[in-house]
């Protein structure tokens, strides 16, 4: 039943869509008849990812005199990440966050940009995920377009993602037979997959009900994550295993960028680079305060310090990524490596 209102609830924004596209078209949008595009996202209004998405909205507004208006719809209101992705597609929503991983069902040579540690650092991360200026990107970008009608605008930093669950955990022996959430792409199923667990693909707004019935034991995310999602109310454990340093794309609907003038694709990429660093900034400035705010709320964090064995993360994950990706990737890891 959630999905057949779902896809009428879609279905209904596309004519809308198009209606207001074609009149905007007409003569161009202006403040008095502005174009109105739909942003859906699956995060909270009050995370790093739900604020980026509002600053994006609101400096677009602001730099086009209200000539376009950016509607945000949060919370996966619009759909699950892979039916969000699918609209932008089709047109029905014009812009959408989501992570690498995510757009696989799109291109699945994207997941690549998620793979579990692959960058140096976050300078190194936003210069291969830069849609303007990343070889690797830029590639993969052109083919997005041509083939899903979908263009990736920008990319911001979101977070580290770390392991979280019930029980302590030190290495990937401690994870044998225990079932931890993963966002249902092949590189995410295969990170869990290689710390040691078994893998459980769960639709992101379904998992807080999910680690608290015990259909997943834990799940991995950004400590931002963790805390506007309330994480710590259903899990007892943080681990830093800093597996998956990630940056979410922006996508835009490619016919609705090819509408838009000269002056407006200018100010969209203006903006896109502001928020850019915006966000990312907002979010490295914010994760020991993150970190901090978990132990309040009475988890407990395992480091390296605390006898973590990263190294050994590390090495059974690489050695998964490697045997399932290395030769459809390697070509695109060697681009990102070469990266200064």
């Amino acid at each position: 039943m959630k999905k057949k209102i779902v896809v009428l609830v879609l279905v209904t924004l596309l004519a809308t869509a198009l209606f207001a596209q074609g009149q905007a078209e007409k003569s161009g949008p202006t403040s008095e008849n502005p174009l109105v595009l739909r942003y859906a996202h699956m995060n909270p209004a009050s995370s790093p990812n739900g604020l980026q998405a509002t600053y994006f909205a609101d400096k677009v507004a602001e730099k086009t005199g209200g000539a376009i208006k950016i509607e945000v719809y949060p919370a996966s209101q619009l759909g699950s990440i892979s039916e969000m992705a699918e609209a932008v597609s089709m047109g029905s929503i014009a812009l959408h966050h989501n992570t690498y991983g995510g757009l696989q069902p799109l291109l699945n040579d994207l997941g690549l940009f998620d793979t579990p540690y692959l960058y140096r650092d976050v300078d190194h991360l936003l210069k291969a995920t830069d849609p303007e200026t990343s070889p690797a990107l830029m590639e993969l970008n052109q083919k997005l377009i041509d083939t899903r009608n979908v263009r990736i605008l920008y990319s911001f930093y979101f977070g580290t993602r770390e392991l979280t669950a019930n029980f302590p955990v030190y290495s990937p022996a401690d994870l044998a037979g225990k079932k931890i959430r993963a966002i249902p792409s092949p590189i995410y199923l295969a990170a869990v997959e290689g710390m040691g667990a078994v893998a459980v693909p769960i639709d992101w707004s379904e998992v807080p009900v999910a680690l608290s019935t015990g259909v997943a034991d834990g799940q991995e995310n950004p400590v931002s994550t963790l805390v506007t999602s309330n994480i710590y109310e259903v899990q007892k454990y943080a681990m830093m295993t800093d597996h998956i340093m990630g940056s979410e794309p922006v996508v835009i609907n490619e016919k609705v960028w090819q509408s838009l003038s000269d002056d407006h694709k200018q100010i969209f990429r203006e903006v896109a680079r502001e928020t850019r660093d915006w966000a990312s900034n907002y979010v490295q400035e914010n994760e020991a305060k993150d970190v901090q705010t978990l132990k309040d709320k009475g988890m407990t964090i395992i480091t390296a310090a605390d006898g973590l064995k990263v190294d050994e993360f590390r090495s059974s994950v690489s050695k998964v990524v490697d045997e399932r990706f290395g030769e459809a990737w390697g070509k695109y890891y060697e681009m990102i490596h070469a990266i200064k």
